[in-house]
């Protein structure tokens, strides 16, 4: 399945592209997808930790089950201000 996922703040910064279009196997989760983008874009592993992950306008955990057509945001924490 294809899914568009979206890079934001230094985390665009670190892969040098605003997105990118992953294809992936049937009932991939969150967890999986991001090891993908490591081995793509390691620069982004060193965020693990902090790292969000939103699907259309819900932040999501690293369990959730990716669908056809999802949109994954990929972000930083976010800051107030």
């Amino acid at each position: 399945m294809k899914v568009r996922v979206q890079f934001y703040a230094q985390l665009r910064d670190l892969t040098r592209v605003e997105s990118v279009d992953a294809d992936l196997a049937d009932g991939v989760n969150v967890s999986t997808l991001l090891q993908e983008l490591y081995l793509k874009f390691p620069a982004l592993r060193v965020h693990d930790q902090t790292i969000l992950v939103g699907v259309g306008v819900e932040f999501v955990d690293r369990n959730y089950i990716i669908k056809t057509g999802d949109e994954i945001a990929i972000m930083p924490p976010v800051q107030g201000g």
